[in-house]
């Protein structure tokens, strides 16, 4: 088969081109048929909109866990470890027609983010995905039974991108996982496009708590911060300061463009979840959460997100990256105990504007 190489800047390039004529194309669109339709196809399409680590591995796992959903983690990883130097606002353009593409279970546009010979274990955490593992990507896991995350890694490994294609056909629900996003308006695009039916999940945290988290697992952040900073020079110890003003300053800005400026076809489609009342109550903010997107809660779901959310302890720094089984109240409160006072009133004054967003107060001792 005739392959073409390009360079990288080539492709980024032709993607945001790409991106931009949908713009325009889909602006004309809206504005001959301004109220949007359902897709006749009746999918569901999900974006798990968060930042790091603020649990949005375990909401993930709540939405890939479902027997009606196909879920991908972090698609947008590719782009991002690929293009570290290129500007984030074409970053974002790139991620968002993936994330399209996806959507509508075309896996071209991530293709050309992986190797020539391509297995679906390039993609970034695949076997994360209970829907890979499934039929009819694998044998391994039944429909309809929760995933083993291990033995999926170790029997589940396919040529190609067919299987997941194939996979993806057959779920009327596609959830993608982003903590690339820090605005809703690169968004509009598919919020507009008369082929998806987007629900937006907005996952937010104490960034106390988040600030806490990402010490410790620092070393996995350096390629991320350096992007969010874009590239800008500064002591080591101020970089976890600035990357927490500008993750707050995102959740300020997609939540009140989300409930207090939100145009016509974002309307009902936007929900804030707070993780201190995810692990608060979890049965019932993941029931609400199900049935804003259109999915039931189901008996084996309730039993495995008990047991995910009341195991003991707060977890070790290798299950940073992994869904195991812990006190989930305990982990969300672990910063109190752990961070510094000084590192604490720091996060509080960077963070200062969007204490409302994430409803907390400050700890003043």
């Amino acid at each position: 088969m005739f392959r073409c190489k390009m360079s990288i800047s080539t492709l980024i390039l032709l993607v945001t081109l790409q991106g931009a004529t949908v713009m325009l194309l889909s602006g004309w669109y809206f504005q001959l048929s301004p109220c949007a339709s359902v897709p006749s196809n009746g999918k569901v399409q999900v974006l798990l909109l968060s930042s790091w680590r603020s649990g949005s591995s375990f909401l993930g796992q709540v939405f890939s866990q479902h027997p009606s959903v196909f879920y991908l983690m972090e698609p947008g990883w590719h782009v991002w470890s690929q293009l570290p130097k290129v500007n984030i606002r074409m970053l974002r353009v790139a991620v968002r027609d993936i994330f399209r593409s996806i959507y509508q279970c075309d896996f071209s546009g991530i293709e050309a983010f992986l190797p020539e010979n391509h297995n679906v274990s390039d993609v970034f955490m695949w076997s994360h995905s209970r829907a890979l593992c499934s039929p009819p990507a694998c044998s391994l896991t039944p429909r309809g039974e929760m995933s083993d995350q291990p033995e999926c890694l170790k029997k589940c490994v396919t040529k190609g991108l067919q299987g997941a294609k194939n996979a993806c056909d057959t779920y009327t629900h596609v959830v993608l996982k982003s903590v690339r996003f820090f605005e809703l308006e690169s968004l509009y695009p598919l919020l507009q496009d008369p082929n998806l039916n987007i629900r937006i999940v907005h996952l937010v945290r104490d960034p106390r708590a988040v600030a806490r988290s990402r010490e410790q697992s620092a070393n996995a952040f350096v390629t991320d911060d350096a992007i969010i900073l874009e590239n800008r020079r500064m002591p080591a110890a101020e970089v976890l300061y600035q990357v927490m003003q500008e993750i707050c300053r995102s959740h300020v800005r997609i939540s009140e463009r989300a409930t207090l400026k939100a145009p016509p076809f974002l309307k009902g489609r936007y929900k804030m979840v707070r993780f201190e009342d995810l692990v608060r109550d979890p049965l019932r903010e993941i029931s609400g959460i199900y049935k804003f997107v259109g999915l039931d809660m189901t008996k084996q779901l309730g039993q495995w997100i008990y047991q995910v959310t009341h195991g003991k302890g707060t977890g070790t720094k290798k299950d940073a990256f992994t869904i195991t089984s812990r006190d989930a109240a305990d982990v969300s409160q672990a910063w109190r105990s752990t961070l510094p006072h000084h590192k604490v009133k720091r996060v509080q004054e960077v963070c200062r504007g969007g204490h409302d967003v994430v409803g907390i107060q400050d700890c003043e001792q």
